[in-house]
């Protein structure tokens, strides 16, 4: 009795030490004692037999059973009971219940218990992994310190104590060393479940992994007063981060600097030197491009809000700052602002207006059959197209200097005449691309459009109707960094995105696939009325 004792007080002290050692339950311990003893078992029963054991959580007491379900005709006795023979054991017994016939315990074998220890080991890693996993899934965004366990090819494996974590290769800042045992502070970007395990991923590039520094130094961040609104970096080069405080009191430059620069200094010191700007964050993107410019002075800025594009004009001994060593400065402002930069000298900005007033003026003389001084004149007084000439208010143009009501008159007659021989021009031609003239009725649509319409194939409403907004306006996607503008049929037209999809919409009401209410509601619901309809 004695020795069955010790066995069971055995059976929990190995739970225990077990469960301690890996910081796993000692629940899940136990249940994998117990599936190793019943699978233990079934080799010496027969691997139908449907054996359970059950481990006494407080004695350590173990009961082997074997489960046989109730049935009228027995057609395997591993498995299954008759009726008769299950009521000798359960008088309540019924068909479909499953009676637990208790096994006598059994000494097991070397392979047995070898079997049963690879059940134990397989379900305790298995538990260890989905602790791991709980543990680290929900700290994507922390920083973490660890030693270096190992290096391999360039990957650094890192103990966190309760887990182990890889730095890959493109993940450490350029020229960085590390050995085992040293220390290493990292951003944990992502925790994905592998076969092998959890895999925790760190990084010391990530923009987030800078952020994080600044929290830790800078206790205004912490606090919530200062907020970090965007970073960009060239790790180990250089870095830009963006900040603006919630207290008017309180400058987020000045915090983020410290006393003497003794804040971002410990920064630097973590990023092996990394050079950082701190910007103040600003909600208008011109103001916010020109801090992020800095150190480079800015003297004009335009913006195409819908390319998310800006033009920035600096003085000429400013370029080179501006744009930085290898473009650096100006791209990490583009990463800051997510608009794509354009940078420009003052006297090549001065030049392409030059140009473009000459492109103006050679217009005007041409359309209109005047002479240069003229068409110089309205190039400088802002006309920069036939068509503003031909419908702006009669006063307005007879109030140039130099020119009177006759002269404005006479001048929008030619503007008309000329707008009236392109259109014929088009009419000709939209007829020649086989274009319906349904497609003219379709409000909003001009002729220069029906042609652009015809050499791309659009010939009838129900052409245009089924037309996506991006085919018409274009659309702009990222390569390699770089924003890539892809041009759409009415390119040229300066049509806005939403002017394009209303063109679309029209189409629509116009080939019958939708009505004018449909045009209240918002395009995406009626999408999806009609995908629903043709289903």
């Amino acid at each position: 009795m004695a020795a069955v004792s010790a066995n069971r007080l055995e059976l929990l002290q190995i739970a225990e030490a077990v469960a301690r050692e890996k910081a796993i339950d000692r629940g899940i311990v136990i249940t994998a004692m117990e599936d190793a003893i019943a699978k233990a078992a079934r080799s010496r029963y027969g691997s139908e037999t449907d054996v359970h054991a059950e481990i006494n959580a407080k004695t350590g007491e173990l009961r082997l059973s074997r489960h046989l379900l109730v049935v009228d005709q027995v057609e395997n006795p591993s498995t299954q009971i008759g009726l008769d023979e299950a009521r000798r054991h359960n008088p309540a017994a019924q068909i479909g219940d499953s009676i637990a016939d208790t096994l006598p315990p059994l000494e097991y074998g070397r392979i047995a218990a070898q079997s049963a220890k690879q059940v134990i080991v397989q379900k305790v890693r298995e538990a260890e992994r989905d602790r791991q996993y709980q543990e680290y899934k929900d700290r994507i965004g922390d920083i973490v310190n660890g030693i270096v366990k190992r290096v391999e090819y360039g990957n650094v494996v890192v103990d966190l104590g309760r887990g182990e974590a890889i730095v890959r290769r493109d993940e450490m800042l350029p020229r960085e060393v590390f050995r085992n045992g040293d220390r290493i502070r990292a951003y944990i970007y992502d925790v994905r479940r592998e076969t092998r395990g959890p895999q925790i991923f760190l990084s010391r590039t990530h923009p987030q992994f800078m952020a994080k520094l600044f929290a830790q130094e800078v206790p205004e961040i912490y606090d919530g007063i200062v907020e970090v609104r965007a970073v960009a970096r060239d790790p180990g080069s250089r870095a830009k981060i963006a900040v603006i405080s919630r207290d008017s009191s309180v400058d987020p430059v000045g915090a983020c600097v410290g006393m003497r620069g003794s804040r971002v200094q410990a920064v630097v010191n973590e990023l092996q030197g990394e050079k950082i700007d701190i910007i103040p964050w600003s909600p208008d993107i011109a103001t916010f491009v020109v801090n992020a410019l800095a150190p480079a002075e800015v003297a004009k800025v335009v913006l195409d809000e819908d390319r998310e594009r800006i033009e920035v004009v600096v003085p000429d001994q400013q370029l080179s700052l501006a744009i930085g060593r290898r473009g650096q400065n100006v791209r990490l402002a583009s990463q800051l602002t997510g608009w794509d930069i354009d940078i420009l000298t003052e006297q090549e900005e001065s030049e392409r207006r030059q140009a473009e007033f000459e492109n103006r003026t050679k217009i005007f003389v041409n359309a209109l059959n005047v002479d240069e001084v003229v068409a110089q004149l309205l190039a400088s007084e802002g006309f920069t197209s036939i068509e503003e000439l031909a419908y702006v208010e009669l006063k307005e143009l007879a109030s140039i200097e130099g020119f009177d009501e006759d002269t404005a008159q006479e001048l929008q007659a030619r503007a008309r005449d000329y707008l009236a021989q392109i259109e014929a021009e088009y009419d000709a031609r939209r007829q020649e691309l086989g274009v319906e003239d349904a497609l003219a009725e379709v409000p909003s649509v001009t002729m220069r459009m029906l042609v652009a319409f015809g050499e791309n194939e659009i010939k009838t409403v129900e052409d245009l109707a089924g037309c996506a907004t991006d085919d018409l306006a274009g659309w702009t996607e990222r390569k390699d960094g770089e924003a890539v503008r892809q041009p759409g049929i009415l390119d040229g037209f300066d049509l806005s995105q939403e002017e394009c999809e209303s063109l679309i919409m029209q189409a629509r009401v116009k080939a019958g696939w939708i009505s004018e209410a449909d045009l209240a509601r918002p395009a995406e619901e009626v999408e999806q009325d009609n995908v629903e309809e043709s289903v």
